[in-house]
């Protein structure tokens, strides 16, 4: 884990991977958490046995919602600012689903800097984020995303 001491700090490292987090395995119960929360029950997540039949390796596959609201609290294993006052999710300018995340699946994300914008009394922060599944190379999601980070007693 990269730990600063301020949000300023983190100007240093524009262009560079900020670190990997630790694999967080897919069950089913989160996949099925998901389904009830989001309304999307489609048969490919939900319905163990019919993916059984019909899908290949007859897996369940997580929704790629699922996967991208798990990088906010895996984010939060790659980089800690003692320092500091709230931090907002300020959106997305891109998300792709590149691989199907089947249930079983070890995930982990790779989180890069790509620019910082200072504001006042906070910074805006652009993340590449990679999301790779175990044994495989190629990510199976990459997203751009932003966020605000403000000084302490902000």
């Amino acid at each position: 884990m990269l730990i600063l001491d301020t949000p300023y700090d983190l100007e240093a490292h524009v262009g560079k991977v900020l670190g990997l987090t630790d694999w967080v395995e897919i069950t089913q119960p989160m996949i099925d958490d998901f389904a009830r929360l989001s309304g999307d029950d489609n048969w490919i997540h939900v319905d163990v046995e019919r993916a059984r039949r019909e899908l290949p390796d007859g897996k369940t596959i997580a929704h790629g919602m699922l996967t991208f609201s798990l990088m906010s609290g895996m984010g939060s294993e790659v980089v800690q600012v003692r320092e500091r006052g709230r931090g907002i999710n300020y959106g997305s300018n891109k998300v792709r689903f590149t691989a199907p995340v089947q249930v079983g699946a070890r995930i982990r994300l790779e989180r890069r800097l790509l620019a910082f914008e200072r504001m006042e009394g906070a910074v805006r922060l652009t993340y590449g984020n990679s999301m790779y599944r175990e044994g495989q190379e190629r990510p199976v999601m990459v997203a751009e995303t932003l966020n605000l980070m403000y000084e302490k007693g902000k």
